[in-house]
């Protein structure tokens, strides 16, 4: 029998909002790299990007624009998409920035508009 730690092992809900982001890393051959891509959901201390085409090793340190805002993150893991050559990547902050994306998502008012600034880029 598995106990509630084991079956929900998200910490914090997840909101869907693909926003356009700049990504600035080194990948596993060591070269740096800056490349377009953009989220697929967000927590108050982490993200879930999509489009990378670089591969990553765990632990790395990526900075990601958005708008004015840079933000540093840990790569936490990483999938490659089946048959393509793009990976899918999951972050963890360093810092937990009240408004980090500049949304104000994580407000419990403001869950049922998250999918209006997905919607508008915003």
């Amino acid at each position: 029998m598995q106990d509630s730690s084991q079956t929900n092992r998200r910490r914090q809900d997840r909101i869907q909002a693909v926003l356009p982001v700049r990504v600035r890393g080194i990948d596993t051959a060591g070269v740096s790299f800056e490349e377009l891509a953009h989220t697929l959901d967000l927590t108050p201390t982490g993200v879930r990007l999509g489009a990378i085409r670089h591969q990553v090793k765990a632990l790395e340190t990526l900075t990601i624009f958005y708008h004015q805002r840079r933000m540093d993150f840990r790569v936490v893991w990483i999938k490659l998409l089946d048959g393509t050559k793009e990976y899918q990547v999951g972050l963890k902050a360093f810092s937990q920035e009240k408004e980090a994306w500049g949304l104000s998502l994580f407000n419990s008012q403001a869950q049922p508009t998250a999918n209006t600034y997905a919607a508008t880029g915003a």
